[in-house]
């Protein structure tokens, strides 16, 4: 029989309303060999209202024993619905004989070496080929495979560490590194100690361990990663401070202490993961010449909007994404010095949103394209897309205009941050907080003639779409229409000069509005442009994408081994998925994709793995 879910989280086992986390203390060791995490977690708890019990969310976790800590009281437990795929298992604990409201569980216990949270390498699949590498990836429900927790955005609590693993290892965390020690009779292990005062909900724990180096970024920065990318990296990441301070000047104080950065191996499934004090990154962004820094200006915001204010569940995951996409925009615009740069990135994400929708219409998940989905029954990454950053992005942006513009709604965003900060809120809480904040009577009429139903639930594209100036793009643009134009058999007017000295972003909106084209270019011409751009060598990640899929759009067989290659030398799903539906499409391609995949996938991430089997109908 079925556990019930929370009456707060469709994801989540968890009762916060009655026994609640409010900080965790972690001591564990880091076994390479067997692919397991095993040892203790220390979870403080805050009783609410009269229970007997506490429950937890887990997945595949070896729980052996269950004990108060004040007392060394054994506590009978029980894990049901052992099978559930994807909310794991209910995990309860009987406290019936605990008196107090405030006590502390100690859970010993071990991962299972299939944890979804924890993607393990060999060396052999490292940059350095020299030892194993390990790291972690919770977001959004996969904490539970990590260790016993309220696996829901709306519990947050502050944690402590020490994690033993050997020697040869750096070990990571989102957390502050507080050092390391010898373990006792264990020469050749360390232990390395971590402390978070900032609370944080369950998504946002994190642990890396490999064999790193670090480069000074800032005054409070770092970048890691294996020492054939730390330096290549340090140059890619060197604005970071910059960036931080202007964030800071936008939503106050950065409270996390460090903000250092951890290019992971090509395997890690997205663009950036915003783990506290140690932002998780693709090696995609280096590309030689900082064009694709922007995700770190994406990945700072989120130090304030989602750190720091916090999506209760994730059907409010736009109160995140949406702001964080608001921000970064915000903050690029800024260090970019001119304001038409604003347009032009809005412009970009429109295009993305329209993608997604079209996308998600296309697979027969349209109920995904609500700003604020139902996701009961539903596994919180099937629903994943742009939709929540790029509609939540542009409400904010509608809103931002409707209310008076960019110096009265800055002002706004700086106050939402300080009214909610260390909580978790619903988009209930933070539309009762706009009306409260805008409050004159000429706001309020404004605010009552937005449509919210239609913003907020409905699927589909959103009510408000504005008119950008393009200014900046107009070189390219008309470079696009010159080719869109030109007769085939009349091409070689076009020559390398064209892009001399064009931005890496123009060169992407080139070719993104090549692709837009109707009718659709013509495969003579997309040879032609590889003849004269020579797009096939180039480094930056974006530019590759949007020429693979233009490729695949007028079905080049040529350009098949460039699309297979890069989906092989890197998995970060925005670029991998896209690329794969692509090929499945192209029916005289699709079983090549579906071999190569099958024949990467012991190498890809679990969440890449499952979503590509969705993509190539390879599950029911």
């Amino acid at each position: 029989m079925a556990a019930a879910m929370s009456a707060s989280d469709p994801n989540s086992y968890s009762e916060p309303e009655k026994c609640k986390v409010v900080s965790l203390d972690w001591d564990v060791s880091i076994d390479f060999d067997a692919h397991i995490i095993r040892g203790f977690a220390h979870l403080k708890i805050e009783r609410r209202i009269p229970s007997d019990t506490l429950v937890l969310d887990v997945h595949k976790l070896k729980i052996e024993q269950v004990t108060l800590q004040e007392s060394d009281e054994k506590l009978p437990f029980d894990i049901s619905n052992p099978l559930n795929v994807p909310y794991g298992s209910k995990l309860t604990i009987q406290i019936a004989t605990v008196k107090t409201d405030s006590f502390t569980v100690s859970i010993k216990y071990e991962t299972s070496s299939t944890a979804s949270a924890l993607d393990w390498m060999r060396p052999e699949q490292t940059a350095g080929k020299r030892q194993p590498y390990l790291y972690s990836q919770c977001q959004a429900i996969h904490a539970r495979s990590l260790l016993p927790c309220q696996d829901t955005p709306g519990v947050k609590f502050p944690y402590t560490a020490k994690v033993r693993a050997p020697k040869v290892m750096t070990v990571l965390m989102s957390a502050n590194r507080l050092g390391t020690e010898p373990v006792v009779g264990d020469p050749d292990q360390l232990t390395t100690s971590f402390s978070l005062k900032v609370p944080i909900p369950s998504y946002l724990l994190a642990i890396a361990a490999g064999d790193l180096e670090s480069r000074n970024l800032g005054p409070r920065s770092k970048v890691w990663s294996e020492r054939e990318l730390v330096d290549a990296a340090a140059y890619e990441f060197a604005e970071t401070e910059s960036m931080l301070r202007a964030a800071e000047d936008l939503m106050g104080p950065y409270v996390w202490g460090d903000y250092d950065l951890l290019v992971l191996p090509p395997s890690f499934p997205f663009g950036g993961m915003e783990n506290p004090c140690i932002t998780f990154v693709t090696p995609t962004l280096l590309a030689g010449d900082r064009s694709l820094a922007d995700v770190i200006a994406h990945e700072i915001s989120h130090s304030w909007t989602g750190n720091l204010v916090t999506n209760v569940t994730f059907e409010d995951f736009w109160l995140n994404e949406g702001h964080t996409r608001f921000v970064e925009t915000k903050i690029v615009t800024a260090l970019n010095g001119n304001p038409l740069f604003w347009d032009l990135k809005a412009q970009a994400s429109r295009d993305k949103l329209q993608e997604a929708v079209s996308s998600q219409i296309a697979s027969g998940e349209e109920p995904y394209t609500k700003l604020v989905p139902d996701l009961r029954g539903v596994d919180p990454d099937d629903a994943f897309s742009a939709v929540p950053y790029e509609k939540g992005f542009a409400l904010l942006n509608f809103l931002q205009t409707l209310l008076g513009g960019a110096a009265v709604f800055d002002v706004f965003l700086r106050a939402y941050i300080e009214h909610f900060k260390y909580q978790s809120i619903s988009t209930q809480q933070w539309k009762d907080f706009l009306y409260s904040y805008f409050s004159s009577q000429a706001d309020q009429d404004k605010l009552n003639s937005v449509d919210w139903d239609k913003w907020l639930f409905e699927t589909g594209m959103p009510p408000y779409q504005p008119n950008y100036d393009l200014s900046l793009a107009r070189p390219v643009l008309d470079l696009s229409a010159r080719w869109a134009a030109q007769p085939d058999s009349n091409l070689d007017c076009f020559s390398p000069n064209d892009l001399e000295n064009v931005s890496s972003l123009l060169i992407k909106e080139f070719l993104s509005s090549l692709s837009s084209v109707e009718p659709q270019i013509s495969l003579a011409k997309v040879q032609k442009l590889e003849e004269v751009y020579h797009f096939n060598s180039v480094r930056n990640s974006e530019i590759r994408f949007v020429w693979l899929r233009l490729c695949l759009k007028v079905q080049w067989r040529e350009a098949v081994p460039y699309v297979l290659n890069f989906v092989n030398e890197q998995g970060r799903m925005k670029f991998v998925r896209p690329l794969y539906r692509d090929m499945y499409a192209w029916v005289e391609v699709r079983h090549r994709a579906i071999d190569n995949f099958l024949a990467q996938r012991a190498v890809m991430h679990s969440t890449t793995v499952k979503l590509l089997e969705k993509d190539l109908h390879l599950t029911d």
